[in-house]
């Protein structure tokens, strides 16, 4: 009979079983049987554009395997199209991914357009097998002989030429003797299969293209379904983890690994991709605002591109928290754009100084404080972690303060300022509200208040209570500073997509306050620093635009979440 103990540990090792996911149970059922020998895994993007919050997943998904299995992770460009493909986008990339993982040693790094010498010979062996033939029909007429769903396909009439024929072909195309489009290699499967992808595939065309990492030297270029496979084998690759939509192609995959004859092919596992609602992840879709100039660029911060969550002030540590909250699992599903703001939220909330900041600025003049006179007052960095310590903070007779802080005629549960009205002046004292002007449209420019040196903030007075609490920033040494406010890039009432295929913009996604001032400390924030604006929200020094003589600060994310931990 087991012990207690013994129990226990049972109990816990059965926990722990359940919260594995299934890629997990697959890789500890292959180590079990001895397989492998060292769990290798790799994030393959094709360098098309930037990579976006979906590829995100991949990454850590991949890289995390690899860390928990103490095995290696490779980042490999499947760059085998170069019509596509741009330098650009393989530095972005690259960036992106030693932002989330941290930096990669250059060992980690490959190119799949380096085995393009092995991927060739790959081809020859199956032309020398049986394999694959050079077949003249055009794309279109491949279409047409491919059937459908529910009708097998159709030979091609040069599906029967000779090995000797197929060889002497296939190294003329090479040699660039033919067009563009004039000849293909199919793999030689089956054009009756079920399986449309095992209908004779094309696996090389002619493309007289230049390529970022070969130049000119290939006139032919292998394709994805074909290239991919050998790529995972040739570097070792145990476990090729690959979204849901490539779950149709995985016959094709082992069956090229194993023409080949790969020795210790590599396995491919699918799983759901990551869909966040109400934003727009498609590359084409990004592409079309970049190239139409509705956005500032792929890394425009109302993109959930990572170069655009970077530049709006998401960090790696809310984006895996993110992540490991959405899950692994075979099954599509849908995360909430609340939950990746609740995790940014969630890891700033303790690391980030609280600093005041004003954003539709009116004055407040302090009518009983001594002119020319600036005292400075101890602020907490961040009252919910005492480690962060205190700062200096200057106050004088003339401060900024919002304008939605001052209402002459206030509504019923209103405890800002309004005449007549005490509140305290946050961190500093207890101010009552005796006057205020207005310009010639009757807008409130300035509040005139007194205030009860006895109050001061720290001094242990405990006479009247009063139930507002304002913030300010001391007009004489404010910094004036230009403020973005982000909201979502598409109008979630309507929906992402227009049946045409648009996009529902949301015409008020950015709104530039260029009069917003801010305490003093933050002159010397650099870009990407990161505070909290107190009842504001978290904001960024902007990476992109921001100078000494004229900083901008991105909002993050807004104080207030809808979105709830289940």
């Amino acid at each position: 009979m087991s012990s207690p103990n013994n129990e226990n540990e049972i109990d816990t090792e059965k926990k722990e079983k359940v919260s594995r996911n299934f890629i997990q149970n697959i890789i500890d059922k292959d180590l079990e049987e001895g397989k492998y020998d060292q769990i290798v895994t790799r994030f393959p993007p094709e360098p098309n554009g930037y990579l976006h919050i979906g590829h995100a997943k991949s990454i850590l998904l991949n890289s995390g395997l690899a860390d928990e299995y103490h095995g290696v992770f490779h980042l490999r460009f499947d760059d085998t199209n170069p019509m596509k493909e741009k330098t650009e986008f393989v530095h972005s990339i690259m960036e992106d991914v030693k932002w989330i993982c941290g930096d990669l040693d250059s060992e980690q790094i490959y190119y799949a357009s380096d085995y393009f010498d092995s991927m060739y010979e790959c081809a020859v062996k199956l032309i020398k097998k049986g394999k694959a033939y050079v077949c003249d029909l055009s794309a279109e007429q491949i279409r047409e002989y491919r059937g459908t769903l529910t009708e097998p396909g159709r030979n091609s009439p040069y599906r029967e030429r000779s090995i000797e024929e197929n060889l002497d072909l296939f190294e003329r195309m090479r040699a660039g003797e033919f067009e563009d489009g004039s000849k293909v290699l199919r793999a030689k499967i089956d054009m009756a299969s079920p399986n449309i992808n095992m209908r004779d595939p094309v696996i090389y065309r002619v493309a007289r293209i230049n390529h970022h990492n070969t130049g000119d030297k290939w006139c032919i270029y292998p394709m994805y379904d074909f290239a991919h496979p050998i790529e995972d084998a040739i570097e070792g690759v145990t476990h090729s983890i690959c979204t849901l939509e490539f779950e149709d192609h995985r016959p094709l995959y082992d069956w090229v690994v194993n023409e080949v004859e790969f020795e210790h092919p590599p396995k491919q596992i699918e799983f759901a991709k990551l869909y966040l609602t109400n934003v727009v992840t498609g590359k084409r879709y990004i592409k079309k605002l970049v190239e139409d100039g509705l956005v500032d660029g792929w890394d425009d911060p109302r993109l959930v591109t990572i170069a655009a969550l970077k530049r709006r002030g998401f960090t790696p540590e809310s984006i895996r928290m993110f992540m490991d909250l959405s899950g692994v699992s075979k099954a599509n599903s849908s995360s909430d754009y609340a939950m990746l703001e609740y995790c940014i939220r969630e890891d700033l909330k303790m690391k980030r100084p609280r600093m005041m900041a004003v954003l539709d600025a009116i004055k407040l003049v302090i009518t009983n404080y001594p002119e020319n006179e600036i005292e400075y007052l101890d602020v907490p960095n961040n009252q919910e972690n005492a480690e962060m310590g205190t700062r200096k903070v200057p106050f004088g007779r003339v401060l900024y303060i919002e304008r939605d802080d001052f209402m002459i005629e206030p509504p019923k549960k209103y405890f800002r300022l309004y005449p007549g009205n005490e509140v305290r002046l946050m961190n500093a004292y207890f101010v009552t509200c005796t006057d205020y002007i207005t310009d010639e449209n009757g807008n409130v420019t300035e509040v005139h208040c007194t205030y009860d040196p006895e109050t001061k903030s720290g001094s242990g007075f405990e006479g009247r209570k009063v139930k507002g609490t304002i913030h300010w920033v001391c007009a004489e040494t404010a910094e004036k500073v230009e403020v973005r406010l982000y909201e979502n890039i598409v109008d979630e009432e309507k929906g992402v997509y227009n049946e045409d295929g648009t996009i529902n913009l949301n015409p008020n996604s950015l709104k530039v306050l260029e009069n917003a001032y801010v305490e003093s400390a933050l002159a010397e924030a650099e870009p990407m620093d990161s505070f909290q604006f107190v009842r504001q929200g978290y904001f960024i020094v902007d990476s992109k635009d921001s100078t000494k003589e004229h900083m901008v600060f991105n909002r993050i994310v807004s104080m207030k979440s809808s979105y709830r931990v289940k």
